[in-house]
């Protein structure tokens, strides 16, 4: 993909590139998906009005982990990679084409970013939990709502902390159950793992990264007391499912089964094998993402608890280098900081949206978490950012 740059500043020259890319998100989803471009003034959100309404309410988020570039995605020479979200989703969904991260871009620190809307800046590789209080700490206290209401699943072992801070008047006991399929898996097999070796990989970045498990992490004694799932049972599952996020799913779902939690968070991760340097294997990651996200959706609408009344919302962490940036690695990578690796998307569905719109004034990542608080009904008192007015 190629863009226009305009301006002589640094500071104008970037800006000008993230709305080069932006528009041309624009104009190929108003052509491929024939999304409106909408208007705070004349489009904005239906609300969903009434306690007893916002008490139903629930939300699911999941983030496209790994970060994937517009030529992959969402521009011509991608959609091919992403037929389930351009062709079912997006038509349902409210779209902003401008969404910008400006922490730092490792996977880790950038979802616990989106979890406290704040861009946190703790080490990536650390076992360590947020520094400020996360949307489900915020959720379950001003909600009071109890721990089976609030649920992670996270792809890798590095993401056990992120389900609560350590923050004053928050803390242990006050945020989401973390779920790592991996960790589920690693137990119930019990060194019996060599057909199971592709799905226990826990990053691709930093391959020796091993990261000590503590904290509040789902235990492989509660899948059957909470998911009413045998570990006979998950294994042979494991054992069916060809990656690391079908397995996430697969746990997401078990739980809407189960507890039909208000707040769920998914992380995806396949796509970031793009570190190993296998272009193959990074597309092949993009379209199983586009896949489960499909199959996430029709399992909301045939979902009693969880039909008419949800919102699910799908954004990258972050994007990856541009093949233009002479520091990075083209799509290996997002450590250059560029334009292409900071400026992303974000896709609405369900309860509160509009169909079939798209935006493109800049929104920033960090403005999810008091949007999700306008929504659900809580504050989210120490984030940076600002509630999206066209979803609230």
């Amino acid at each position: 993909m190629q863009y226009e740059f305009k301006g002589t500043n640094v500071a104008g020259f970037e800006r000008e590139v993230a709305l080069s890319v932006s528009r041309s998100r624009r104009d190929f989803l108003r052509g491929a998906a024939h999304l409106a471009l909408g208007s705070a003034m004349i489009s904005a959100s239906p609300m969903v009005r009434g306690e007893s309404a916002r008490k139903k309410r629930k939300v699911i988020v999941v983030t496209f982990g790994g970060g994937a570039r517009d030529q992959e995605t969402f521009a011509p020479e991608g959609q091919h990679n992403i037929p389930h979200m351009l062709n079912e989703l997006a038509p349902q969904s409210t779209f902003f084409t401008h969404v910008t991260n400006q922490g730092i871009l490792g996977h880790y620190v950038a979802t616990a970013s989106l979890t406290t809307g704040v861009y946190e800046t703790l080490n990536n590789f650390s076992a360590v939990p947020p520094d400020h209080p996360t949307i489900f700490e915020y959720f379950r206290k001003e909600l009071r709502r109890p721990s089976s209401d609030a649920w992670v699943v996270a792809p890798s072992n590095g993401f056990n902390r992120i389900g609560e801070s350590d923050c004053k008047n928050f803390g242990p006991g006050t945020g989401a159950t973390v779920i790592l399929p991996k960790h589920l898996l690693s137990a119930a097999a019990r060194g019996g793992t060599a057909n199971l070796d592709h799905l226990l990989r826990d990053n691709y970045e930093s391959p020796l990264f091993t990261p000590t498990l503590s904290g509040g992490e789902f235990q492989i004694q509660q899948l059957e007391s909470i998911l009413r799932l045998s570990v006979s049972d998950f294994m042979s599952h494991a054992r069916t499912l060809s990656s690391p996020d079908e397995l996430s799913l697969y746990i997401a779902m078990r739980l809407m089964q189960e507890e039909a939690p208000s707040l769920l968070w998914i992380t995806m991760h396949d796509m970031d094998v793009a570190h190993s340097g296998a272009y193959s294997l990074y597309v092949e990651g993009i379209r199983r993402t586009d896949r489960l996200c499909g199959e996430l959706w029709k399992a909301i609408q045939a979902n009693p608890e969880y039909a008419g009344n949800t919102t699910l919302l799908i954004l990258p962490d972050f994007g990856r280098d541009s093949d233009l940036d002479p520091g990075g690695n083209g799509f290996q990578h997002h450590r250059t900081g560029d334009i292409a690796s900071r400026t992303t998307w974000m896709m609405a569905l369900g309860a509160g949206v509009k169909q079939s719109v798209l935006y493109d004034s800049p929104v920033q990542s960090i403005d999810l978490v008091p949007t999700i608080g306008a929504m659900l009904g809580f504050s989210a008192t120490q984030s940076n950012g600002k509630p999206i007015k066209e979803l609230v």
